[in-house]
């Protein structure tokens, strides 16, 4: 039964490869005949197969960004970055996608520590921290069969020493791995899509209204209720904000 299984899932998963691999290709040769629809439409079509990965987002935040289409310039720019934290093309791209929004938001100050903090837990995703994890127990298990094998004193010292390093970078990977799940679950950050939405005190149309938030603008959802979602700037500023207006970011 199990043999059949596989072969099920090989059957059906290779066409499915297959055909976004010609996608990927067709779309990538759209964009550089300067086809940017043509080339929207095939990776939003790779997205709808099921696929996944920096670079089909990547891709598509430059599409979008030849068309002129902010919002989801940026918000496809952010997704590429959340699976690749530390690429400079995905960074320089969405900074100069944002240098076009409207939005002037100044970002609340951080301590030294958070700054340091936050420099070295975001230098890989939470995932890639836990492939790290796992990296670093095998070597230390290795070091540890190899104290266990070694005869003389040296080459043991030096085992145990390295099987200690290994064991050592591997919690404190699993940490952060936890750390940034953790972050990842509670920060909910969305897109604003709306060319111009106002921003309330409360979740409907009669309540006072508070500012004016533009497309490409980055928020972090807080609450839903109904068709509203609670939300927070950068500068710390919160209020309501029609559902329609914002996209997820974490809705993979």
């Amino acid at each position: 039964m199990r043999k059949y299984i596989i072969i099920f899932i090989v059957l059906f998963t290779s066409p499915v490869s297959s055909q976004n691999t010609k996608l990927f290709d067709d779309a990538t040769v759209a964009y550089n005949e300067g086809k940017y629809e043509e080339a929207i439409s095939n990776y939003l079509k790779i997205l709808e197969n099921g696929e996944h990965s920096s670079a089909l987002y990547y891709n598509l935040g430059n599409a979008y960004y030849k068309t002129n289409q902010i919002a989801p310039s940026i918000y496809y720019f952010e997704k590429a970055l959340i699976l690749n934290p530390n690429d400079t093309e995905i960074l320089n791209n969405l900074a100069f996608a944002q240098s076009l929004t409207l939005d002037a938001i100044q970002q609340l100050p951080e301590s030294s520590i958070t700054k340091a903090y936050n420099s070295f837990a975001g230098l890989f995703s939470f995932d890639q921290w836990a492939y790290l994890a796992v990296f670093f127990m095998l070597l230390f298990i290795l070091a540890y069969i190899a104290f266990y094998y070694f005869r003389y004193p040296r080459q043991k010292r030096i085992a145990f020493t390295s099987s200690l390093v290994f064991l050592g970078v591997a919690l404190l990977s699993i940490t952060f791995a936890y750390l940034e799940y953790n972050n990842y679950k509670q920060n909910k950050p969305a897109i604003v899509f709306s060319e111009a939405v106002v921003i309330k005190s409360e979740p409907n149309t009669r309540s006072q209204e508070l500012f004016t938030l533009h497309e490409g603008t980055k928020v972090n959802i807080l609450e839903t209720l109904d068709d509203w979602k609670k939300i927070e700037i950068g500068d710390g500023k919160i209020g309501w904000i029609p559902k329609d207006a914002i996209k997820s970011l974490v809705d993979f």
